[in-house]
C-alpha cells in the first residue's frame, strides 16, 4: 500500500536549505520514495490553510517513510536545514 509524506516549510535560509534539498530528495529514492508534488500552491476549497508551499513524496509503504525518516544515515542529512526552516510534516497510508 502506498504511502505519503508531506512537508511544509518557513524557509528562512535559502541557500543552506537548498543544500538540504538536494542531499534528502535522492536519499529519499534510496527508500523507494519519489517526489509527487513540490512547491505546489494549495486551492483551498473549503476551510483555512496557512499558504505554505506543500511537498509531497509518494513511497511504497508506511514502513519505507519510517526507515527514511529514522535512518542514522539521515541524521546529517537533517542537520543541513538547522537554522534554515521551520518545516511540519505528516506522513499517512494510502488506499
Amino acid at each position: 500500500m502506498s504511502a505519503y509524506l508531506v512537508v511544509q516549510a518557513t524557509i528562512t535560509g535559502e541557500p543552506q536549505f537548498q543544500k538540504y534539498r538536494e542531499a534528502v530528495v535522492p536519499f529519499i529514492a534510496r527508500f523507494g520514495g519519489k517526489l509527487v508534488a513540490r512547491g505546489a500552491k494549495v486551492d483551498v476549497l473549503e476551510g483555512e490553510h496557512d499558504t505554505r508551499p506543500v511537498v509531497m513524496f509518494e513511497f511504497p509503504t508506511m514502513e519505507a517513510i519510517h526507515a527514511f525518516w529514522n535512518s542514522p544515515e539521515y541524521v546529517p542529512i537533517k542537520k543541513l536545514r538547522d537554522g534554515a526552516a521551520t518545516i511540519n510534516v505528516w506522513a499517512f497510508p494510502g488506499l
